[in-house]
């Protein structure tokens, strides 16, 4: 061995503390597996209580007492949304069955009427093939959506006691925080309540702007399901960009049975309505209390959606909205003053 070549051992040490934060790091993401049924209910009753505050401080000012108000709000709730389908129940079953019957027809003839090179490319040699492809996205929203329904259900159960004991609990939990820090974690959890509600109202605002403005146009040119359709456009306006065209598509392949002329001005109307909404009825219901662009929008949707289905893509655009407060309160020391100043005017901007 030539004597410039020397053996050097190199030993790495990493410490205890080290290792006990990656073991719990670990069993978090473990438990966020586990336990994600459980978090998304959480989550969606913190939406709800919320959301039902300020009702139910209004009806203590009237000599009700907390459990009552808490009560009377989510019977009024549940009345209100179970009246609705009581109403509407028989006319959605016969205009989906048409809708889905309709939907299929379209499918089969699309693919029958595609080139037999792009049917080869993606692997599909006739048209009675498109439900292999089809079927496995439709079970999964199907899924998703059933999920999304009973954790709606069981959060609303769960809501109750949050509206009866949410100042208690939420004592209790700022107990443990350090006396130097409660003050940001106050103005934290005043502005996660301003903007939680301001997404909740204000969404709900624009979702039956949007349902009854499509029943009427819908209506108006005699498309097939109006009613289902409308539905269809004031659930899924609750995911502000996305969601109002995802809805398009099914109105369009219905109004193709009435005429093209009717399917182009759906098309026009549903293009019209989400840019009337984005620049007008969204900025007024919302108050300037959702700051968040477009994108924002679409990648907080996106990454919601994949972590959690249709409850995860709701819940995910109020976390995201909230990240401007916590940027100013707890981030403003390490960002500096100059970067949180200039994203506030961009915001404000933007609002203008």
């Amino acid at each position: 061995m030539p004597d410039d070549i020397v053996r050097r051992r190199i030993s790495l040490e990493i410490p205890w503390r080290t290792l006990l934060k990656l073991a719990a790091f670990a069993a978090l993401v473990w438990l966020w597996f586990q336990l994600i049924d459980l978090i998304l209910v959480m989550a969606v009753a913190v939406l709800l209580a919320v959301t039902f505050n300020p009702v139910v401080v209004w009806l203590e000012n009237r000599r009700f007492s907390r459990g009552q108000a808490s009560g009377l709000v989510a019977m009024a709730f549940a009345a209100l949304v179970a009246g609705f389908l009581w109403l509407t129940w028989s006319s959605l079953s016969v205009q989906a069955r048409y809708t889905i019957a309709h939907i299929s027809e379209f499918e089969q003839e699309a693919v029958a009427r595609m080139p037999a090179w792009l049917r080869n490319a993606i692997g599909m040699r006739s048209a009675g093939e498109i439900q292999s492809y089809v079927a496995p996205y439709a079970l999964r929203v199907v899924q998703s959506a059933m999920s999304a329904l009973t954790i709606a259900v069981l959060g609303l159960v769960l809501t109750i006691y949050l509206l009866v004991e949410g100042r208690t609990t939420r004592d209790w939990l700022v107990a443990f925080v350090p006396l130097r820090q409660r003050g940001r974690v106050e103005r934290t959890l005043v502005e996660c309540e301003r903007v939680i509600f301001g997404y909740v109202a204000g969404n709900t605002i624009t979702s039956i702007i949007a349902f009854l403005c499509t029943l009427v146009a819908l209506w108006a040119l005699k498309v097939p399901a109006a009613l289902l359709l409308a539905i269809m456009a004031g659930v899924s306006d609750f995911v502000p960009v996305i969601g109002f065209f995802v809805t398009m598509v099914p109105a369009i392949l219905l109004a193709l049975t009435v005429s093209g002329p009717t399917a182009l001005l759906v098309t026009a109307f549903y293009i019209a309505y989400n840019t009337v909404e984005n620049y007008f009825i969204s900025p007024w219901a919302y108050g300037g209390r959702l700051r968040l662009s477009n994108l924002a929008v679409i990648l907080a949707f996106v990454v919601g959606a994949e972590i959690a289905g249709v409850i995860g893509a709701l819940i995910a655009l109020p976390f995201a909205a909230i990240y401007p407060a916590i940027e100013e309160i707890w981030l403003r020391e390490k960002l500096g003053d100059a970067t949180v100043r200039e994203h506030v005017e961009i915001e404000q901007r933007e609002e203008n």
